[in-house]
């Protein structure tokens, strides 16, 4: 018989001290990205997990494909254990975190613990998840669970960047081929779709000059300013088109990087700006590329003299809610809400995700996992980044009975 719902939170229950301290361990070493050197993270990840008696697989991505990604070193894990016979339910979480930043009044990488919540960069997103999902397993092996197939653990560092050399790696070198996956997320909410997302380059090259006498050079600045003022006009007609998916909302376009110039005194011969383009499920992201790329050029040719080149640096397409992914989340909502004691609901976010690089493959996906109702309650992100540690020992018992479920 598959254990029941108590056991498995008696056990998450009894361990939960050696869960914290992992969290903590896993907070204490500093996995920024960038600049993406992840690599001693992994090692003392894979030590921690090799302590509980797991079998930990080490996977380094070659150096001239993390620098590609703009990386320097990342080794992603997986943790494999089969049951019995039967299907693979993998459990992904990243451990690439985005640097601190300013503001913070806790050390970021001391993991302190105040008022029942840990503070730390990477606490909530997503390293916390490590820990829901290696404890969810050791709950299930402890049970001795009658189950029919596998669980693995892929435990990936490219999130920040995209995935490619994260899950995209574990797939297109067929180090793993899961039937169903859980990526990492929030407890109060089942994630069943989210945005997808184009970043885009813009170089504008013009002729420089001297300051004195600016008709003898072509002004890349008035040139990028004309662009710049037609994605703003075209941002704002983004607010018309809603997505019929809950927590998604509309389209949204933000120009987050901008360099150029030479000299105050000089005509500026070249500027570069990226843009972000985030893409909800009904919309193609082929067409949205078009459209952008179509302001963009019709703004260019207002400036002939000036030569506009556009590059498509991540191209993410959006997380859809299928049929058999809506079965995992079933399956979560009810046990969240069992455990939680509130109505647990499925919706969709407006971020984007590792999760849809398997639902690319064709591998139902959803997320899940250990945080607050909502990324800013957990100032992922932003300074004195937290959890609530009671948030942790509930989502753990939650993915062990939510596997259980999937493999009875």
């Amino acid at each position: 018989m598959p254990p029941s719902d108590e056991q498995l939170k008696a056990l998450v229950r009894a361990r939960f001290d050696e869960q914290t301290r992992f969290l903590a361990e896993l907070v204490k070493v500093p996995s920024d990205n960038p600049p993406g050197d992840c690599d001693a993270h992994a090692v003392r990840a894979a030590q921690l997990l090799e302590e509980f008696g797991f079998t930990v697989e080490r996977h380094p991505v070659p150096t001239d494909v993390t620098r590609a990604h703009g990386m320097i070193s990342a080794t992603n894990l997986v943790v494999r254990h089969r049951f019995g016979p039967g299907p693979v339910v993998a459990l992904n979480s990243h451990g690439d975190v985005v640097a601190p930043g300013a503001g913070w009044t806790h050390d970021p990488y001391a993991a302190d613990i105040a008022d029942g919540q840990m503070f730390g960069r990477g606490v909530a997103v997503s390293k916390s998840d490590f820990t829901t999902y290696a404890f969810a397993l050791l709950a299930l092996m402890q049970s001795g669970a009658a189950l029919k197939g596998a669980v693995e653990l892929h435990l990936t560092y490219d999130e920040e960047q995209g995935g490619e050399i994260g899950p995209g790696w574990l797939l297109s070198q067929n180090i793993s081929k899961p039937d169903a996956v859980i990526c990492a997320g929030f407890s109060y909410a089942v994630v069943v779709a989210h945005n997808g997302c184009l970043h885009l380059e813009v170089e504008v090259i013009g002729k420089s000059a001297h300051a004195a006498i600016p008709s003898t050079g072509v002004d890349a600045m008035e040139a990028a300013t004309a662009i710049l003022n037609a994605l703003y006009a075209y941002r704002a007609g983004l607010g018309a088109k809603v997505s019929a998916v809950k927590g998604i909302g509309s389209p949204q376009l933000n120009v987050g990087l901008i360099s150029g110039g030479i000299n105050t005194n000089v005509v500026p011969d070249k500027v570069t700006f990226r843009l972000d383009r985030r893409i909800i499920p009904e919309e193609a992201p082929e067409t949205v590329e078009a459209e952008v790329r179509a302001v963009i050029a019709a703004a260019a040719a207002s400036r002939p003299a000036a030569r506009v080149e556009v590059r498509q640096v991540l191209l993410a397409r959006p997380l859809k809610p299928t049929p058999e992914a809506m079965r995992i989340s079933d399956a979560l909502c009810k046990n969240a809400s069992a455990v939680f004691g509130e109505p647990i609901a499925s919706n969709g976010v407006p971020l984007y995700t590792d999760a849809r690089l398997y639902a690319e493959q064709g591998i139902p996906v959803v997320l899940y996992g250990a945080g607050p109702r909502t990324i800013e309650e957990a100032n992922g992100h932003r300074a004195d980044e937290r959890l609530k540690l009671s948030d942790l020992e509930k989502a753990t018992a939650v993915i062990a009975m939510t596997v259980r479920d999937l493999l009875a």
